[in-house]
């Protein structure tokens, strides 16, 4: 299922990620040499549609590989990429039907994709990897942030990197960002929507201070120079219930057509985020870090409306039905402090 590479193939990045099929067979990993030998791990298309990641470390490779090797030097850092979901890349989808979320399966998975991951891990580890970046994307409006699973020094420093909007979850625990926690930082950065030029940009120059990085410092950052945020729990459509984002559609679940404004936006209790009909018995999930369904806490379904109970703080709310259903409505979050492990 995986391929293993030690150079790039001829081509490969003159290929929009929809086109990646014509050169490569499926889910492939590219080891390419480095003045520093542990590798910077850079994953992209984990989903198939996310793809700024690719245009990003193409940009890159373009101006700094072939740069070096004309010159016959490396790269200031070997680099490990793994490029994955490259069926679901070709339909511009997420993942397909009948398929594996690729970014769900790094720890404990019986599954061929998981023994892919297993046998990724073990490489990188032998490697003895420097740092890992996941790179991905949103379909609602986000800013630009980074994700970490650890709250050290290190795993600061490299989402501070990218971002000073830092969140923190340990659920879901099987994404590709907490199986390289083991191993070092890792970071998974969310590069806004697809297919627009300044998330390419940030990006681009994202891998570019990973790569010029000596060594992580033990020097602490300041608490101000961060917005951290826990996330508490995520949010799911029970599947019984119908959706829409058409205020004059009559549905179970009505949202607002641009529900989406009000991700990393500071909701009071009783704000209204959906309306619904009154005649069915509606709710919303969601799910605490231990997997024990918290929306009582959350969420208030009186007089046909789904209303805030506490203040909360979402992220990643979309109007893309087809993301709700394959992953979630979105994530419920709060403010914290900085405090290092």
């Amino acid at each position: 299922m995986l391929t293993v590479l030690d150079s790039l193939p001829e081509g490969l990045l003159e290929k929009k990620a929809h086109e990646l099929h014509d050169i490569l067979t499926g889910p492939t990993l590219i080891h390419l040499p480095g003045v520093k030998s542990n590798p910077l791990f850079v994953s992209v298309l984990l989903h198939g549609n996310e793809t700024t990641g690719w245009e990003a470390l193409k940009h890159y490779l373009l101006e700094n590989y072939f740069f070096a090797k004309k010159l016959n030097e490396a790269l200031p850092r070997a680099m490990s990429i793994f490029i994955g979901n490259i069926s679901a890349a070709r339909k511009h989808k997420r993942v397909l039907k009948g398929q594996l979320d690729y970014n769900r399966v790094w720890f404990n998975h019986p599954s061929d994709e998981g023994q892919m991951m297993g046998r990724i891990l073990s490489q990188m580890k032998e490697k003895q990897v420097f740092a890992s970046i996941d790179f991905h994307n949103n379909t609602g409006k986000n800013p630009h942030y980074a994700c970490i699973n650890r709250k050290e020094h290190d795993f600061f420093q490299l989402a501070h990197l990218f971002s000073r909007t830092v969140v923190y979850f340990i659920k879901p625990d099987t994404v590709q960002s907490m199986a390289f926690s083991k191993m070092c930082p890792a970071v998974t950065v969310e590069c806004g929507q697809p297919e627009q030029k300044n998330g390419v940009q940030h990006a681009k120059n994202y891998i570019e201070k990973a790569m010029a990085l000596g060594e992580f410092t033990n020097q602490p950052l300041r608490a101000e120079d961060f917005d951290l945020y826990h996330t508490m729990a995520i949010v799911k459509v029970p599947e019984q219930f119908a959706i829409s984002f058409d205020p004059l559609n009559c549905s179970d679940i009505n949202f607002d057509s641009d529900v989406d404004r009000l991700n990393f936006t500071a909701l009071k209790d009783g704000e209204s985020l959906a309306k619904t009909d009154p005649d069915k018995h509606v709710f919303l999930q969601a799910i605490n870090e231990q997997g024990i369904d918290v929306a009582a806490r959350y969420f208030d379904y009186s007089n046909g409306e789904i209303r805030t109970r506490i203040p909360v703080m979402p992220s990643m709310l979309t109007t893309t039905e087809e993301i709700i259903r394959q992953d979630c409505l979105c994530y419920l979050m709060e403010k914290i402090d900085m405090c290092v492990s």
